[in-house]
């Protein structure tokens, strides 16, 4: 069972049809209790970050999914939800995030290309993972700001006049950029290889 963390700033409607849609059991909540005994999380997101984080904090889930993940149990921040992972953000001033990668969420350098970023993009491995299975596939993404972190985190990235990390992981913490639930057969394929993920932890869990 995959828990998609409700906290009223994530498109988690959505999140859940795109799992339904590929069979992978879930339920919408903000129950701690659901949340730990859930086999995965999803924690999905729209919007402003310092919005997004105030309404984690107000309902004790920032604690929550620092200790779950602590636990063992994979995670995956989609959009908002992945900048969430990190240490801080810019966007309407400094306001610190989970700190589950390093690194700091920034909004995209003023150019010659509209901000936001909002469209169909290429996702490019970066480094050997199970998601090199869409690697070359395009992802839709919308956000004006982006994630700025050291390479060893990206599995996946786009150009957008600078390179915008798609996909990251540190351990057992995931993160996509764009949104899977948005992003077609690519975005099908992206959440099919987190149950993967979500399949294999738990097994080993069970058998220790």
């Amino acid at each position: 069972m995959i828990a998609v963390v409700d906290y009223d700033t994530g498109n988690t409607r959505s999140v859940g049809k795109a799992l339904t849609h590929i069979g992978l059991e879930h339920i919408i909540t903000a129950d701690p209790a659901i949340i730990r005994q859930s086999d995965g999380i999803i924690l999905p997101g729209v919007g402003a970050f310092a919005q997004a984080m105030a309404n984690m904090e107000a309902r004790g889930l920032d604690t929550l999914i620092k200790e779950v993940v602590q636990n063992g149990k994979p995670l995956l921040g989609v959009c908002v939800g992945m900048q969430l992972l990190f240490d801080s953000s810019t966007e309407y001033g400094e306001t610190r995030g989970l700190g589950l990668i390093p690194g700091r969420v920034e909004r995209l350098p003023e150019s010659n290309l509209k901000v936001p970023h909002m469209g169909w993009n290429q996702l490019e491995s970066q480094q050997d993972s199970l998601f090199n299975l869409v690697n070359h596939a395009y992802v839709y993404y919308v956000h004006s700001y982006y994630v700025v972190t050291a390479s060893d985190y990206i599995l996946a990235s786009s150009d957008y006049g600078v390179k915008i990390p798609g996909i990251v992981q540190k351990n057992n913490v995931f993160g996509t950029q764009f949104h899977p639930e948005k992003s077609g057969d690519a975005g099908f394929q992206v959440l099919k290889l987190f149950k993967e993920v979500v399949v294999a932890c738990s097994s080993s869990q069970q058998s220790i």
